[in-house]
């Protein structure tokens, strides 16, 4: 049998998407993982990923083993492909969060057991569910929306668009120069953040520095000082438009308080549905294993 790995969003069909969605919101879930350990890996710091993980893991019967990078050395204390043939002895699963999204693939083209990518330095998967999970939750369906971005085209970015290409909804993509989303995909990019949000239902940003960008923060912050999502902005979407961002956020800088904690925002829903959404997908992943 063909072992699933779930990589970035479009390593499924529309059609398996919308069943991870609906599985997400499954009351008293199957318990798939009883008696199985899911190996969870963190080169990077994590707050709602491994929380949301290990509670999923949990949830489902499982039990979660975390381990940060520097007691496994990827690539310096054994390479990458042994580390993954020797996990897999013992779990069920494997989720890493890497800087070198390679090393994902590398894991994946060895592994007996499910690969998931908690985030990459290409992508952020699992919160583009739990980005989906949040709007499907407000909207019912999603087709035909339109979702801006304003700030980094960074992995989040990349991994909305895809989600929304599988959706059927549209991305407008605002960045200063030379830090749009690569690739791009179908989404509409802008250097104009005003172009981006009117008539949008939904805005999304990030923190303009991501986790291993922290020396370049200054000249970013200048770089993006036209880029904050605030009020003004906001009132370039449609009146009921709502507010998205993966945390942490960084109030005054990439967001303004009165957004981030304004009625618009739905930031607390959407980081409680990165466990709902984690916890989907790994039941949809033992489905097909057991399938």
């Amino acid at each position: 049998m063909t072992v699933r790995h779930f990589l970035e969003v479009d390593d499924l069909s529309a059609a398996e998407l919308a069943t991870v969605l609906d599985l997400a919101g499954l009351p008293g879930p199957p318990q798939v993982l009883a008696g199985k350990g899911v190996a969870l890996l963190f080169e990077k710091p994590s707050a709602r990923t491994r929380n949301s993980t290990e509670v999923a893991v949990f949830q489902l019967g499982g039990h979660p083993l975390t381990m940060r990078g520097e007691e496994v050395g990827i690539d310096t204390r054994e390479t990458a492909e042994d580390l993954t043939r020797t996990l897999a002895c013992y779990h069920a699963a494997i989720a890493a969060r890497v800087f070198d999204h390679a090393h994902l693939e590398r894991m994946a083209a060895v592994s007996t057991v499910p690969v998931i990518n908690l985030l990459s330095d290409r992508g952020h998967p699992c919160q583009a569910l739990a980005d989906l999970v949040t709007l499907r939750d407000r909207w019912g369906r999603l087709e035909g929306r339109t979702l801006a971005w304003v700030g980094d085209g960074n992995n989040v970015c990349q991994s909305l668009i895809r989600a929304a290409a599988l959706t059927g909804m549209r991305v407008r993509v605002a960045t200063p120069d030379g830090y749009a989303p690569e690739p791009a995909g179908a989404a509409v990019l802008t250097h104009d953040p005003a172009e981006a949000v009117k008539g949008a239902d939904a805005v999304f940003t990030d923190v303009w520095a991501s986790m291993g960008q922290e020396q370049e923060a200054v000249e970013r912050r200048d770089k993006f000082a036209g880029f904050v999502v605030d009020d003004a902005l906001m009132a370039q979407a449609q009146p009921d438009a709502l507010f998205l961002h993966c945390l942490p956020a960084h109030r005054d800088e990439e967001v303004s308080a009165s957004v981030v904690d304004g009625p618009q925002s739905v930031v607390w829903p959407e980081a409680e549905n990165r466990l709902h959404a984690i916890r989907g997908l790994l039941l949809w992943l033992f489905q097909q294993a057991g399938a």
